[in-house]
């Protein structure tokens, strides 16, 4: 089993930065792509930003590129989520995810919010 905890949500003003952290611990992930997804009130879950197991790969929303990075550290078991330029419609619940690519193996955290107001 993975345990998946996400830290560093809050409330921001338009323009300003957060950095998300996602910490593994139950088994490393240095294997798993690491992916984030947001969910705002009302609206379906959706994908944000994704990392190969070796970080060498990502891929982003087209919402949120140019302005966020997703990055990992296998040594510390951590996905990173740096969100710059904030905008209101980046307001969301912010979720982890591991995927062990080729298998059915899928973890998630419980989420932090992120609210940015203008």
């Amino acid at each position: 089993q993975v345990q998946l905890v996400e830290s560093g949500g809050g409330l921001v003003q338009a323009g300003g930065s957060l950095r998300l952290s996602c910490a593994a611990s139950g088994r490393t992930v240095s294997r798993y792509a690491m992916n984030w997804f947001r969910q705002a009130p009302g609206k379906d879950r959706e994908f944000v930003a994704t990392i190969n197991w070796n970080g060498g790969s990502t891929n982003y929303v087209d919402s949120v590129k140019g302005r966020f990075t997703i990055s990992r550290d296998n040594a510390k078991n951590t996905v990173y989520l740096q969100m710059n330029s904030l905008k209101p419609e980046d307001t969301a619940v912010y979720y982890c995810n591991a995927w062990l690519q080729g298998s059915t193996l899928s973890y998630w955290g419980q989420g932090t919010q992120v609210t940015v107001s203008s």
